[in-house]
């Protein structure tokens, strides 16, 4: 028995040593190991393996040699103490590649996840579908993709790009609710260099193409953007402390920290009363959380909308908020799709969404219109309709239009809405309401400069002043800005036991 179990010691010693040569590659290209990526992400000695002998059975050609785990370390383990579900594809095999029996274990830890109700992280590090296998790695592929969305809504999923995610590997990122990549070392795309040259002529590299600065900050399909993988995996951490493990269980709390009763004068400096200047509403995010801490979301793409996780008052809130430091806090097609896919993350998850409104409108212009900004606004307008957790809603400044409708308002459901005394909510603004109203006049006026003014003046004064929308019970307190924080803290306690039910159907039909 003793030379059993030393035989057998010395072959598991040696598969998760892994190869020599090939650990030596991957640390020569600025990468970690799958096992040191699952050691920086799993509390220690947390980490349960499955299929650790698992081999592939395929006599494709040139397939050479059966190594263990097939390019993939699989299993569960945990974060701060909560069970998730974890993949590491392993790029010293086989580059990482899927074949049959590699997309088997990601099977297996998936529908434990489901089972469990757990959420589930995948570390991608792959050349994509492993050629030599054929049609079973495309099989196993979408046996991946039908899992990911019958676990959608269900408990969170991460997907964390370390390498290559190439060919069909990209699109389990893309329909993961968040997805991590690093610079340098991360890249994503359906078709590689190669083929684009071969296709179109056009010459681009790898980083170019596909890497994290390329999905950060144009496409959307990340996330979060991080320098290395340490700081990667160190965020992959924070998210999950702000988020429940499953649809049926509330997020972490941290406990009241007095909330209710606390006063910001910091807010009042940080917005000015022009309508016209702009500023960060970042600091305004700072200011509501609970130790200034969040967590923003896509922070580098549709920057004139910020989406972010934190807390009040010890409980995960999710916050959409206007950027007037960007496009004037305008809303457009990039900025309503990222508002939207939030919202419905956080509706999903039982996470209360406070909406803070400074916006002057939807982006005018044929780009927008020819690109479908009615209907990709129509997402966002979609996202909270349906949304059955707590709402509130905060108008900074202006909130004009349909964007106003649109930024979470009282006619689509909002539970509760407070306003500063900066608000005016109105159909446009003044000038331009003048402009519409009175074009004759102003033709034929003596001095058009004067009867414009005094236009302008008598329009705000009779529709936009701060207490309009508050009379007609539209908001529901016109509040000192300092209030804020203790505002929102008190409306969330009041709706944190909130239920809400669909009405029954199989699924509606967002304009996606």
């Amino acid at each position: 028995m003793d030379s059993v179990r030393e035989e057998h010691a010395r072959l598991r010693a040696g598969i998760v040593a892994g190869r020599p040569e090939g650990v030596r590659r991957q640390h020569a290209l600025g990468k970690r190991t799958a096992r040191e990526r699952l050691d920086l992400l799993l509390d220690e000695g947390s980490f349960v393996e499955v299929d650790l002998y698992r081999r592939h059975l395929g006599t494709g050609m040139r397939l050479s040699g059966r190594p263990h785990t097939d390019g993939v370390v699989a299993g569960s383990g945990t974060v701060d103490g909560r069970r998730v579900f974890v993949y590491a594809q392993d790029f010293t095999v086989f580059g990482g590649s899927l074949g049959e029996a590699h997309a088997a274990k990601i099977h297996k830890v998936m529908d434990l996840a489901l089972a469990t109700g757990s959420p589930i992280i995948s570390l991608n590090d792959s050349g994509g579908a492993r050629i030599q296998e054929g049609v079973m790695s495309l099989h196993g592929y979408g046996g991946i993709f039908r899992r990911i969305v019958a676990a959608s809504g269900v408990v969170p999923q991460i997907s964390v790009v370390l390498g290559p995610c190439a060919g069909g590997a990209a699109y389990s990122p893309a329909l993961a609710d968040f997805t991590f990549m690093v610079r340098g070392t991360a890249q994503m795309y359906l078709t590689g260099p190669d083929v684009v040259q071969a296709v179109n002529g056009e010459r681009v590299t790898h980083d170019e193409l596909g890497g994290a600065a390329v999905h950060g900050e144009r496409s959307g399909v990340a996330a979060f953007v991080c320098d290395d993988e340490e700081s990667c995996l160190e965020e992959v951490r924070f998210l999950l402390s702000l988020l429940p493990s499953n649809n049926l269980d509330r997020a972490p709390s941290t406990g009241p920290c007095g909330a209710t009763e606390d006063l910001r004068a910091e807010l009042a400096r940080i917005v000015p009363v022009e309508p016209n200047r702009p500023y960060d509403v970042r600091l305004l995010v700072e200011e509501l959380l609970d130790d200034g801490e969040f967590l923003e979301v896509h922070r580098d793409w549709a920057r004139n909308v910020v989406c972010a996780f934190g807390r009040v008052d010890g409980e995960t809130v999710g916050v959409v908020g206007n950027q007037p430091s960007v496009l004037a806090g305008v809303l457009d097609i990039p900025a309503a799709e990222k508002a939207a896919r939030f919202v419905r993350f956080c509706d999903a998850f039982g996470i209360p969404l406070v909406t803070l409104v400074d916006v002057p409108g939807f982006l005018p212009g044929t780009g927008q219109e020819y690109g479908g900004i009615v209907r990709h606004g129509a997402k966002l307008l979609y996202a909270y309709c349906e949304a059955t957790v707590p709402r509130v809603q905060v108008i900074v400044r202006k909130a004009y239009g349909g964007a106003y409708i649109v930024m979470d308002s009282r006619s689509i459901g909002t539970d509760l809405s407070f306003a500063w005394p900066t608000n005016e909510v109105a159909v446009m603004g003044a000038d331009g309401a003048v402009n519409v109203l009175f074009r004759r006049e102003l033709a034929a006026a003596a001095d058009p400069v004067a009867l414009r003014a005094e236009l302008v003046a008598e329009y705000a004064e009779a529709l936009m002043h701060p207490q309009y929308a508050a009379e007609r019970g539209l908001v529901d307190d016109v509040i000192d800005p300092a209030e804020t924080r203790a505002v929102v803290a008190r409306g969330l306690a009041v709706l944190r036991d909130k239920r809400g039910e669909p009405p029954r159907r199989k699924h509606g039909n967002i304009p996606l």
